[in-house]
């Protein structure tokens, strides 16, 4: 663990004082009808996170995707990336097989469900290192995990991992924050770090279904992008040889492909060495990722325009893609 951020930590018998005065993560439902401060569409529920836990100076990036399109490998490789730059890098998995990070740590890291649970969540009795690790190059990870199957709201979960951040100053020593976040935008528990991020950035490949889920994704940012400072910042490129089809939906809805990673079996293959691609031995091919991940992470860091991309119907998109 960094030592700043070490120096920074109260005691465990320090913490509970402390905990009284602090604000608490809060939880509302926008249902229709109801009365809120911040609604996030008609007929929505969603969670809605007390906003006094922003994420002071650090760049915040929220990546979204289709299930099993390489999100966690993405993000992994992003925050090398970054670290590669100088930059002091956070990643946060947001997903219950709480396996974004392990590319970086070489292990499973416990998550912060699984502490708080283990001093029957009370945060004050936790220090920083209970649930952040050290991984490759210095960057700091976090696995936020989530309920059990069929339980619970992964919001709510997203909602304590930032509030402990709080709470420990970590954010206050970083540059960078990515939020890996599992799936499609399924419920607005795991949109909520878009409540926190200031650019949202999609993964895809070049094929029907993860441009679908795409669309759908660029929808869910869209509507956080009504109320708080989320912006679309473009789109991803992986596991494809070609990009047709993404530039081609690109193009038809205002959105910009920021990188493009080809579908290499090297890549198949740090996975399986649980390294990250800046780990592996190096090869022309091997290189020219590299490079690839250090310019989005110098593009992303200058800062990308905000993109105001309009989404397609469902059964518009089915239309407008893969046929002859």
């Amino acid at each position: 663990m960094k030592t700043a951020w070490k120096a920074s930590l109260p005691r465990r018998g320090q913490r509970r004082e402390q905990r009284k005065q602090e604000p608490m993560t809060t939880l509302s439902l926008n249902r229709p009808g109801a009365r809120t401060s911040r609604p996030d569409g008609e007929g929505s529920v969603q969670v809605e996170l007390d906003a006094r836990f922003d994420s002071g100076a650090a760049k915040v990036f929220a990546v979204y995707g289709k299930g099993g399109i390489g999100k966690s490998t993405t993000s992994s490789n992003l925050s090398v990336a970054f670290s590669k730059l100088g930059k002091r890098v956070l990643q946060i998995g947001c997903d219950p097989k709480h396996d974004s990070t392990f590319t970086l740590t070489k292990r499973l890291a416990p998550t912060v469900i699984d502490v708080l649970e283990s001093v029957e969540f009370h945060s004050e009795e936790l220090r920083a290192e209970d649930f952040v690790f050290e991984g490759y190059n210095g960057v700091m990870c976090v696995e936020a995990g989530g309920p059990p199957a069929g339980t619970g709201c992964g919001g709510y979960v997203v909602g304590q991992t930032v509030k402990l951040l709080k709470e420990h100053r970590l954010l206050e020593d970083t540059d960078v924050v990515i939020f890996d976040v599992l799936g499609d935008v399924v419920c607005g528990g795991f949109a909520s770090p878009l409540q926190h991020a200031e650019r949202g950035v999609i993964v895809t490949a070049n094929d029907f279904d993860s441009i679908f889920a795409m669309n759908r994704i660029v929808s869910a940012i869209q509507a956080k992008a009504k109320n708080y400072d989320v912006r679309l910042g473009g789109v991803i490129a992986n596991r494809s040889a070609a990009t047709d089809e993404i530039d081609r939906y690109n193009d038809a809805t205002g959105l910009k492909r920021l990188a493009h990673f080809p579908d290499l079996d090297v890549i198949r293959r740090s996975r399986l060495k649980k390294s990250t691609l800046f780990e592996m031995d190096s090869t022309p091919e091997l290189e020219a990722v590299q490079q690839e991940y250090l310019q989005l992470a110098a593009k992303l860091w200058a800062g990308t325009d905000p993109l105001d991309a309009i989404p397609m119907k469902d059964r518009d998109i089915f239309d407008f893609l893969g046929f002859d």
